[in-house]
Order: C-alpha cells, then sequence, then structure tokens
C-alpha cells in the first residue's frame, strides 16, 4: 500500500486550518445551535396556543420575523466582498444569536423580570428596570459570547474591524429574528389592543425600521474582539467593546420611557451609529488596499504576482472582471481558481500586517506566507490554462506580459 498523497485543500489554506479535516467543533456548535432554535420556536408555538388563538399567532408571526432576513443577511454579505469569511462560521454565527443566545436570554429575562424585578419594583417599574438595567446584558452577554469563541479558537479570522462587524452583525440578525416571533405574537394576542393594527405598527417598528439594532450594537463587541485578535496585548479591547455594546442597547431600551421624543431620539442615534460603522468598514477596506499595494510589489520576481495583478486585487470590480474573464477563458474550475487566487494573495498581504504586530510568531509567518504562495501557484497555473481558441478579451491588447489594463482587468502571460 503506497501512502496516501496529501490532500490540497484551498479552503484550508486561505482559512488558517489543517487541510482535510472537517471543523468538527463548529458542526456541533452549528447542530446545537440548531436545536435552540427549535426550541425557542417550540416555546414560542406553545405559547400562542396557550394565548386561546390555538397556532395562527406563531405562524403568522415567524413569516413575518423571516421576511426580512434574506435583505439583511444579503447587506452583510455586501461589505464582506473583500476579504470574505468563511461561509460556515457566518451560519454559526447566525444560528448563534437566533438559537444558543435567543433562547437563553429570554429564560433569563424572564426569570429576572417575574422573581426580581417586578416583585421588588412592580409590575410597570420592574419591567422597565429590567428591559433597561437588565435585558441589555443577558443579551450583549449572550450574543458577545460569539465573539469570544472566536478570539480564542478562530483568532486568524479577524483581521479587522469589518470582520468583527460582519460576525457580530450575522449573531445580531439571527437573535432579532428570533426576538422579533415573540413581539409580534404578543402584538396579536394583547389583550387590550392586540391584533392587526397593533402587529402592523410592531411591523414597522421592528422589522422595516429598526432590524439593524442588534447587529450595530452588537458591533461594537465585534470590533473590539478584531482589535483584541489583531493587536498583541489588546485583551482590554473585547471587554470594552461589550460595555459599550450594553450601554447602547440599555440607551436604546431606556428611552421608550420619553415617548414618541424617545422614539425619535433613539433612531436618530442608530442612524449615526449606522453611518460611523459604514465609515468605520470603508477606511478598513483602504486598509487592506493599502497592505495591497505596499506588500505585494515584493514579490513580483516570484512571477506570482505582476502589477496588473496588484491593480486587479486592488479594486473589486476589477476583482470581479477577471472572475468573469477566467470564466469565459476557463470555465467554472478557472473562474474558482482565480476566486483563490485573490483570497490568497489578499491573505498574504494581512499575514504582513500580523507579522508586523506581533500578532504570529516567525514560525507561523514562514509556515503560513509558503501555504498561500504555494495556493498562488496551484490557482494561477489553473486559471491561464485556456480552453482551445479561448474567445478574445474585448481589453486585451498587446504589451509586455500579453495584455494591457485600460480600465478593466486581463490577465498576464505566464513569466518568461
Amino acid at each position: 500500500m503506497g501512502t496516501p498523497a496529501p490532500v490540497f485543500d484551498p479552503r484550508a489554506v486561505i482559512d488558517g486550518t489543517p487541510p482535510g479535516r472537517a471543523r468538527v467543533g463548529v458542526i456541533v456548535g452549528i447542530v446545537a445551535a440548531a436545536l435552540c432554535v427549535i426550541i425557542v420556536f417550540g416555546i414560542e408555538l406553545a405559547e400562542s396556543a396557550a394565548s386561546g388563538h390555538s397556532t395562527t399567532p406563531f405562524l403568522i408571526a415567524l413569516p413575518l420575523a423571516l421576511a426580512p432576513v434574506p435583505l439583511l443577511v444579503a447587506a452583510v454579505l455586501f461589505i464582506d466582498r473583500l476579504e470574505p469569511e468563511p461561509r460556515i462560521n457566518l451560519l454559526f454565527g447566525f444560528l448563534w444569536g437566533a438559537g444558543i443566545a435567543a433562547l437563553f436570554a429570554a429564560l433569563i429575562n424572564t426569570a429576572g423580570l417575574e422573581y426580581i424585578t417586578q416583585p421588588a419594583l412592580g409590575a410597570s417599574a420592574g419591567q422597565y428596570i429590567s428591559a433597561t438595567a437588565g435585558a441589555p446584558v443577558v443579551e450583549e452577554t449572550l450574543k458577545g459570547l460569539f465573539l469570544v469563541w472566536l478570539v480564542r479558537w478562530r483568532r486568524q479570522e479577524l483581521d479587522g474591524p469589518t470582520d468583527g462587524i460582519v460576525y457580530a452583525a450575522m449573531v445580531g440578525l439571527g437573535f432579532a429574528m428570533t426576538e422579533n416571533i415573540g413581539y409580534y405574537i404578543n402584538a396579536l394576542v394583547n389583550p387590550v389592543h392586540g391584533g392587526v393594527q397593533l402587529l402592523g405598527y410592531t411591523f414597522v417598528l421592528r422589522g422595516v425600521l429598526s432590524p439593524f439594532l442588534h447587529p450595530i450594537v452588537t458591533s461594537m463587541t465585534g470590533i473590539g474582539a478584531a482589535y483584541a485578535a489583531s493587536h498583541r496585548h489588546a485583551g482590554w479591547a473585547l471587554p470594552l467593546g461589550w460595555v459599550t455594546a450594553m450601554g447602547l442597547h440599555a440607551m436604546w431600551n431606556g428611552l421608550s420611557i420619553f415617548g414618541l421624543a424617545g422614539t425619535v431620539a433613539a433612531y436618530l442615534v442608530l442612524l449615526c451609529l449606522l453611518g460611523i460603522l459604514w465609515a468605520v468598514i470603508i477606511a478598513d477596506r483602504r486598509r487592506i488596499v493599502a497592505q495591497i499595494d505596499h506588500y505585494l510589489p515584493g514579490y513580483e520576481p516570484t512571477g506570482l504576482v505582476t502589477p496588473q495583478d496588484i491593480a486587479m486585487l486592488s479594486s473589486l470590480k476589477d476583482r470581479r472582471l477577471a472572475r468573469n474573464w477566467a470564466l469565459a477563458t476557463g470555465g467554472l474550475p478557472a473562474a474558482s481558481a482565480m476566486g483563490n487566487y485573490q483570497l490568497a494573495a489578499t491573505e498574504l498581504a494581512l499575514l504582513h500586517q500580523k507579522a508586523r504586530q506581533g500578532v504570529l510568531d516567525r514560525a507561523q509567518v514562514t509556515q503560513r506566507q509558503q501555504a498561500l504562495l504555494g495556493l498562488m501557484q496551484v490557482a494561477r497555473s489553473a486559471f491561464l490554462r485556456r480552453r482551445p481558441a479561448p474567445p478574445d478579451a474585448p481589453w486585451a491588447g498587446s504589451g509586455p506580459s500579453g495584455f494591457t489594463r485600460p480600465s478593466s482587468y486581463s490577465a498576464p502571460m505566464p513569466p518568461a
């Protein structure tokens, strides 16, 4: 029996994980989180039936809670295009928020309300104190535990604030989806004002005007986690982000006591936070592009990177054009290879930043550098392997590398 050939796993190289090995821990976590989602749905269904309305409120609330999720997830993935995170981790984050965080938050918040705040302060004051002091601590802690897991076990995935925002947003979207089911059911079965009108009002407030509340406040924890993961001796950043998230969440809930004026103020704060996060994402994208432009020219002597490649890697539009070019000239395998090349080259540039910040030691840097260069070599060979008589690129021209790059990417010929 011969020795089995080593497994070459491009995704493992990009993610910095052992090749050919299933992510058992992540898969177990996904299954556990999915079971928690089912348990939460079961609890909501039972409460809906116990209200005397059978299962109708739950069956109405569920699609309303699910309706904005695809659009919101697409928005998160849109900002995660330059250095996309592993989809399995993002799925885990969403299910963590929708299942584990939502289930335990409901249990703890309900217990605190019924056994601590309301007996001590009365129904109205107890509910307000629980919402402003108890719920933010419980919910942001449970959501933030996923970010703690990332820092501890998937530290290499957090390259900057955008990564922290993306992961936190997925957790927050999952949590908001599950939480909204309960709000919609309560709107329907409310004994005083319940009905379609209150449901419509609740849906507009929670599903239309403030769907990013949980993603935005939890993003504070995400930014702290990303800073802690990408800097040495920065463990303080994660608790600081967590405290900020709790404070913003408490402010949002606390402003409800001021009626319409408080609601308007809360939404203005939310819009300001959204603008700040967008500015952070844009600045982080420019930082990554600057790393590409600064570090990758040093690899030009290897023949794996050319000036045209660096220009392509610095533009999301040109990256897309490059994948389309590879698809037209070599089919799906070439397009996949081009995508792997782009991701590996980006990770290579970010590797230098981690080395400079002392996050990785010399041996780790060397090992990952060689793995990424190996993937770039394999991928480059694959997307430059043409079909017979491939279609000419409309922007192709003559030049030292076989193509020129006027306004869109065209792959250079292999070095002589």
